[in-house]
């Protein structure tokens, strides 16, 4: 799939399920949403191990990964980075050096924490809405990102976390998913956060093909 404008066309990001797979959402969606052109290619997993064939495609054994020429990208997060640097029109990151900077550690805390969240509710769109009774952990780990996200929001007068779409929003939407599908927070301004995220045709068009997919994955069907 070709995304509108960006400059550089020979952009390639492998990605997998749409509706399960919040690790591709996320670079997906900041290319997207800045209409950076790439061209998706589509690995699905619906085995008990994943794919084999995805071994093939990344060093990792993971998606997403971007390839660029002979560059080769994998996990998340660097991958948003390095569009960052190929694109920096694009305003991924914040122009002030220290919102920059709380960017970038907001997004690293995504990347790397909140495995409570995380383990006990995988990134479903198909799932219907429905009320999740969860754990300490999860709970700690919702109220910390509530926390961020009020943070960011007054600070930059939102409607994003820094004002402008950056990668941080990129790095959270898979939770905006999350917080939706499962009824994990009833923050207005969480709420009117998520809200912001899902109006974007980008996060449409992801999402409506997510909801089109016939595979299942039984491990995320909690």
């Amino acid at each position: 799939m070709g995304k509108s404008g960006g400059g550089m066309s020979d952009l390639e990001l492998i990605i997998a399920n749409k509706n399960y797979s919040s690790w591709s959402f996320r670079p997906w969606i900041a290319l997207s949403h800045k209409r950076i052109t790439f061209t998706e290619t589509f690995v699905r997993f619906n085995f008990e191990a994943g794919n084999p064939d995805i071994k093939a495609l990344s060093p990792s054994g993971k998606v997403p990964v971007l390839k660029h020429g002979d560059v080769m990208v994998w996990e998340s997060l660097a991958i948003l980075e390095y569009a960052a640097e190929v694109f920096p029109e694009k305003e991924l990151w914040p122009a002030d050096f220290k919102a920059r900077a709380r960017a970038r550690a907001v997004s690293a805390e995504m990347s790397s924490g909140f495995a409570a969240l995380r383990g006990a509710c995988p990134m479903n769109m198909r799932r219907p809405v429905e009320k999740l009774a969860v754990d300490a952990a999860v709970k700690a780990d919702v109220a910390r990102i509530v926390h961020l996200w009020r943070e960011c929001l007054d600070a930059s007068g939102g409607p994003y976390l820094f004002g402008e779409f950056t990668i941080a929003d990129a790095m959270y939407a898979p939770v905006v998913s999350r917080f939706g599908t499962y009824m994990l927070t009833q923050d207005a301004v969480a709420d009117a956060y998520g809200a912001t995220l899902r109006e974007t045709p980008a996060w449409q068009s992801w999402e409506a093909d997510a909801l089109q997919e016939p595979w299942i994955v039984e491990e995320d069907e909690i």
